[in-house]
């Protein structure tokens, strides 16, 4: 919510982006009471989804890595993609932006436009009164 208020209000710094997604991660490993955030960089593990199925093939890891390290992998890719969504809606805001300044300028000088006309016409009017 606080990511979408800041770029409603016309944030568009990819720095203050990351940063806050960084935060909501922070809050939601918080939340699940699992640990992460080591060091300033973000590992975090996500709880694994309960199947009753048989388990997929997965290259062989370290004992003990295995769901741990495919959650981090997958958080990771989580961030990225929010970190990428962040970034596409800071575009559409910007380019939302300049359309409406294009759009406005592009009436002022109709308006402008339409003063000068009659303009013309008055002036005509009085030459050919005189």
């Amino acid at each position: 919510a606080l990511r979408l208020s800041y770029l409603r209000a016309g944030g568009h710094d990819l720095a203050i982006l990351d940063q806050l997604l960084h935060l909501q991660v922070e809050a939601t490993v918080l939340e699940k009471g699992t640990p992460g955030l080591c060091g300033g960089r973000r590992m975090g593990t996500l709880s694994p989804p309960q199947t009753t199925e048989a388990p997929l093939a997965v290259p062989a890891e370290p004992p003990g890595t295995g769901a741990r390290g495919l959650d981090a992998e997958l958080l990771a890719v989580e961030l990225e993609n929010r970190r990428l969504e962040d970034e596409l809606l800071a575009l559409k805001v910007r380019r939302e932006r300049r359309a409406d300044a294009g759009s406005w300028v592009a009436q002022r000088h109709a308006e402008e436009l339409a003063q000068l006309q009659a303009e013309v016409g008055m002036l005509r009017c009085h030459t050919e009164r005189t």
